[in-house]
């Protein structure tokens, strides 16, 4: 099945307690396409500068992501420069240039026109919904947004969300949108704009899954190395729309096996700077960890 995802290329600086880095591969939409092509070819609607090193598309090329929707921009490309402390769910932003981003009109080209499923990264919700307008109606639209978009456009980030059937944000997202801090209540809340099912992310707490009657949650998998958490949502939302991509059943145990393949995606992220781990992570590494997964959580029925 058809991936396509619209969103973020950008070039990051990162510095966190174990090392920095300078002018690194970033984005949403490379950290949800390198992820997400571990499971089904991908498509990308971005835009870059003419100062973008053309070894990162290379890269991009090399796991199957087709990068011809990537324009390339008179300017500079997008760039965000991020510290974190030993608090490693929340970045502090250092500086942000926008450059050719400020200006971004996706324009989806026609061989990308009828995918069978869109990931909407985090971009204007107007933005959003345009590209919706652009494609033939895919069996799942998912979709990502901040504070930024709830706080100052949350109107129209409520009309795309009529559209949307899966919507992955962090736990302050979710009690901001919804309004309320319990997130079972926020989930049915945020449900009630439209996406059928919601996935919270929880950064080392792992995620949860709401759809229907069906609550899951995920532990986030125990490391002893974690370098650089920049993407590691995004490379959720890769893993979890890339088995979907694959088994697209929208059923409690294809949904649970989908959030778990989105948790060890995201596992390998943070484990190296910029996307480099995904250079060497290999789909035997990727089966490995799910059935690792599966060992944290098992356990006996209880017998009287």
């Amino acid at each position: 099945m058809s991936l396509l995802v619209v969103g973020s290329v950008a070039l990051d600086s990162v510095k966190t307690p174990f090392g920095e880095a300078t002018e690194v591969l970033g984005g949403s939409a490379t950290y949800f396409s390198a992820a997400a092509s571990y499971f089904t070819p991908v498509n990308v609607v971005a835009t870059v500068g003419e100062d973008f090193p053309a070894p990162h598309l290379e890269f991009l090329r090399s796991r199957g992501v087709d990068v011809a929707g990537i324009e390339t921009g008179r300017g500079k490309t997008f760039r965000w420069r991020g510290e974190y402390s030993y608090q490693l769910n929340e970045a502090k932003t250092l500086d942000t240039q926008l450059n050719v981003f400020e200006h971004f009109a996706p324009r989806v080209p026609d061989d990308y026109r009828n995918p069978s499923l869109v990931f909407l990264a985090n971009i204007d919700p107007v933005l959003q919904r345009d590209v919706l307008g652009q494609v033939q109606r895919p069996k799942i639209v998912a979709c990502d947004t901040m504070n930024f978009w709830i706080a100052g456009k949350k109107s129209e980030l409520e009309r795309t969300l009529k559209e949307v059937d899966v919507l992955i944000i962090n736990e302050g997202e979710a009690r901001q949108l919804a309004g309320e801090v319990n997130l079972v209540k926020a989930s049915r809340a945020i449900m009630g704009l439209g996406p059928k099912t919601l996935i919270i992310k929880r950064g080392e707490y792992g995620a949860l899954l709401f759809s229907g009657s069906t609550v899951f949650a995920a532990p986030a998998f125990p490391l002893e190395t974690v370098f650089d958490p920049t993407g590691a949502g995004d490379s959720f939302a890769g893993g979890f729309l890339g088995h979907l991509a694959k088994h697209p059943a929208m059923d409690r145990a294809n949904l649970c096996k989908a959030v778990i393949f989105g948790s060890v995606l995201a596992s390998f992220c943070v484990e190296a700077f910029s996307l480099d781990r995904f250079r060497t992570l290999t789909r035997l590494d990727i089966q490995h960890r799910y059935r690792e997964f599966k060992t944290l959580t098992f356990f006996e029925d209880l017998h009287p």
